[in-house]
């Protein structure tokens, strides 16, 4: 008898079921309404081989969890901000979420951000990403600014994050005709 795994992403108004087998291929996929009759009934055909159901402990996990568990449900939490990412793996959309692969820029069918885009064109985003690294190397404020960023996320976010200060202390610099407050810029 095959082996399966659910995984199921949670939503406010609805969730993500997906049903893989142990070759990491996808047996069932739909998405749900938040009831609890209708998930019930999306894993009922599979329960007998499911050796659990992984749920996202988002802020409304405990009615999904509580009643899959009252069914004979194997059930474990996947805490999102502390799971590991896995670089060059993901695909952009919930299928991948609740296979355990984490979504880069949808939820829900929602946009959920779009990166760095206000630093100008490409040739002013390189001259930004290099002045963040001089600032980085040379300024007190700013390097105790990049590491504490650098400690929560990928060294390169990090870097880009500063290049953005950089570019909207720039912004403000040509708009209000002041002079550069590394205190106002990175408090």
């Amino acid at each position: 008898m095959e082996t399966l795994y659910a995984g199921i992403d949670l939503h406010s108004t609805n969730s993500l079921v997906v049903v893989t087998n142990d070759k990491d291929e996808v047996v069932y996929r739909r998405r749900l309404r938040n009831r609890l009759d209708d998930v019930l009934a999306a894993l009922a055909p599979f329960q007998e081989r499911l050796r659990g159901v992984v749920v996202e402990s988002t802020y409304n996990w405990y009615w999904l969890v509580d009643g899959l568990m009252d069914h004979g449900h194997r059930v474990h939490l996947a805490n999102t901000g502390a799971i590991q990412q896995y670089s060059g793996l993901k695909y952009g959309n919930d299928e991948s979420d609740a296979r355990c692969v984490g979504s880069a820029r949808l939820s829900n069918g929602k946009k959920k951000g779009k990166g760095n885009p206000k630093n100008g064109n490409k040739y002013l985003g390189w001259a930004f990403i290099e002045a963040a690294s001089f600032a980085v190397r040379y300024n007190e404020t700013i390097q105790a600014y990049y590491q504490r960023k650098a400690a929560k996320v990928h060294l390169m976010v990090a870097k880009k994050a500063v290049a953005h200060k950089l570019a909207r202390a720039c912004y403000h610099i040509l708009r209000d005709q002041t002079t550069f407050d590394v205190d106002k810029a990175f408090a």
